[in-house]
């Protein structure tokens, strides 16, 4: 009996401490709730109020709680400290606890793999790549058991060997990203990954590996049976690849098709309503680029084309509504990818102003890609040689030659990007050509774009125009057979591309041989098509060039109406051109010509008038 009473008076015992410990856990998840919900409506708030956010949040730690409620507070912390605040370093203590004390806790991958992401993230905004690395490098070890993580975890990693130019490690990460997924039985994530590889392969140029892995990705895109949207935007990023590779090699005509079926691709999308319904597999929950994103990208690529066929009014259309797309994007979304957008739209639009004669407006869109640069030390690494290429080419249009060899001479400097380069030397031997005194420069620059032989990139379109420049030397130096057969080579690449720019360009030039030849009639036959392609396109040097020929052809056959209003014509491209001269010379961004060294500068003096020849332009 005393056994039973005793062991009665146990069990009672047992039972006030089992109902006291639930007490208490019902009281600390109450406590604990209330401080999540505060914190939260704080955070949420309009405006947000992030001090009293971060006050109910650290309010839990005194309460001693549990660890898993510890881990995820230490992560909530550091996550709003480094998205609202500038105080980087409590940020990254609270995500340093959050990481060490989840990963002794099993079953806990969410706040251990988000605290991992974005503690490396951190790293890497303070520039502490080093430490970003190894933290990565073990949170893809240990989440192979968690397909979306270890995913997510392998394009982080990638992307940041990508950020240090790394693409070799890069590309190994994303193979091994692919085959993870094909193990899980993820398709659409495989895709993303193996596309993820092309892009890079194009970067370094490795097109004998890069054919083979788009009619891989290709097979994959079309057999693949899921959300249409996803399925769509996978079209998308594989139609992109496939443009910019035809654009990359200067093959304008051949392009049309992809680029027809990708303009077709992003239209479905827009009608397409994003579908709430999760992916079964984990791993297949990635979205490439949101629909606003990719519809700005395909208007990018269009521009691209337009700009180099020579349909320049086309190029205007396209940016100006890309331009107010992005407008409207970057007031609720600040992604840096959105002013990497803005930058090349501009870097376009620049060199179709300076085209069609508009050096003042190239001039102000020059200094606006400038400010963007200001505010992203990483945008202006990867664009200051496209800038300084880009006052190169506003300084020839102006004339200072100096300053052009100055700007193109530090682009040089800057880029290690292979047709970059060869544009740049290309239109830096055009200067050569101009200033006519600079020949053993000349020489060794001709030799180095020789497109005969060993031509150092395989852009069709460049190849043609060191042509053009082979011709244009040529017809400075009185070699008029040389030059013909040069521009003959010229307009037989730029016909079989339809390369409008420097078809014109070729058959003006033709022109004015024939014409010094005496040859009055091939001479019209070449100068009157040249007039009609720069109307089109349309180019002002060519029309200006053209108009002086036309007129003096008329002239000497005796044509006086014809050479009236051919002369009446040229009076206006010279008014015109003499006027935007003057305008973009006065402004104060002017100054942006001397600029070659370190990062762009924040103001800009008022200068008191032009400083520069007009005799070329009249």
């Amino acid at each position: 009996m005393a056994a039973q009473a005793a062991a009665a008076a146990q069990a009672a015992a047992a039972a006030q401490v089992a109902a006291a410990q639930a007490a208490q856990a019902e009281a600390a998840e109450s406590w604990y709730l209330a401080l999540l919900g505060f914190a939260e409506h704080f955070r949420t708030s309009s405006p947000p109020k992030i001090r009293l956010c971060v006050h109910c949040l650290q309010a839990v730690f005194p309460f001693k709680p549990p660890q898993r409620i510890e881990a995820r507070t230490h992560l909530q912390l550091g996550s709003v400290l480094y998205h609202h605040t500038k105080n980087s370093e409590q940020a990254r203590s609270h995500l340093e606890k959050a990481w060490l004390i989840s990963q002794q806790i099993p079953q806990f991958e969410d706040v251990k793999f988000e605290a991992a992401s974005l503690l490396s993230e951190l790293y890497c905004q303070e520039n502490s790549v080093d430490a970003a690395k190894p933290l990565l490098r073990k949170a893809i070890q240990i989440s192979q058991q968690t397909p979306y993580w270890h995913c997510r975890l392998l394009f982080q990693l990638a992307q940041l060997h990508t950020l240090e130019k790394d693409l070799v490690s890069a590309c190994d990460l994303l193979g091994v990203g692919a085959e993870y997924a094909r193990v899980v039985g993820s398709e659409y994530t495989r895709a993303l990954f193996l596309l993820s590889k092309g892009m890079l392969l194009l970067m370094e140029r490795k097109l004998q590996e890069v054919h083979p892995l788009l009619t891989l990705c290709g097979q994959i895109v079309e057999n693949w049976q899921g959300n249409p949207i996803q399925k769509e935007s996978l079209r998308v990023f594989f139609l992109v690849l496939q443009v910019t590779h035809y654009l990359d090699a200067g093959q304008v005509k051949s392009v049309k098709p992809c680029l027809k079926q990708l303009q077709q691709c992003i239209q479905t999308i827009s009608t397409l309503h994003d579908d709430e319904i999760l992916p079964s597999n984990p791993a297949d929950l990635f979205h490439w680029l949101p629909k606003e994103h990719m519809c700005v990208l395909v208007y990018l690529v269009t521009v691209m084309h337009s700009m180099q066929a020579g349909y320049l009014e086309k190029a205007q259309k396209y940016t100006d509504k890309a331009l107010m797309q992005l407008e409207k994007l970057k007031m609720l979304d600040c992604s840096p990818i959105l002013s990497s957008f803005q930058v090349i739209l501009l870097e376009h639009i620049i060199m179709c102003r300076l085209v069609t004669g508009h050096k003042a407006t190239a001039l102000q869109e020059i200094s606006q890609v400038c400010q963007l640069c200001q505010q992203s030390p990483r945008l202006f690494s990867n664009h200051a040689a496209q800038l300084h290429t880009l006052l190169g080419l506003y300084c020839v249009s102006v004339n200072c030659m100096d300053n052009a060899e100055a700007q193109f001479t530090t682009a040089l400097r800057l880029t290690n990007h292979q047709e970059l380069w060869a544009f740049i030397v290309t239109n830096l031997a055009s200067v050569y050509i101009r200033e006519g005194n600079r020949h053993q420069e000349l020489y060794s620059l001709l030799e180095r774009i020789n497109p005969d032989h060993s031509f150092p990139v395989s852009s069709h379109c460049l190849r043609a125009a060191a042509f053009y420049v082979r011709g244009l030397f040529s017809f400075f130096q009185g070699r008029y057979n040389e030059a013909k057969r040069f521009l003959r080579e010229t307009l037989k690449m730029s016909n079989a591309e339809d390369l409008n720019r420097l078809t014109a360009c070729s058959l003006v030039l033709l022109g004015h041989i024939f014409y010094v030849l005496g040859n009055h009639r091939e001479s019209n036959n070449m100068v009157v098509p040249a007039m009609q392609l720069a109307s089109k396109i349309p180019d002002m040097s060519v029309q200006l060039w053209s108009s002086a020929l036309l007129r003096d052809l008329n002239k000497a056959c005796g044509n006086a109406m014809d050479a009236h209003e051919a002369a009446q014509m040229h009076q206006n491209f010279s008014q015109q051109l003499l006027q935007d001269h003057i305008e973009a010379c006065s402004l104060p961004e002017h100054n942006l010509i001397t600029w070659t060294d370190g990062p762009p500068p924040v103001q800009f003096q008022a200068q008191n008038g032009p400083n520069t020849s007009l005799a070329s332009l009249l």
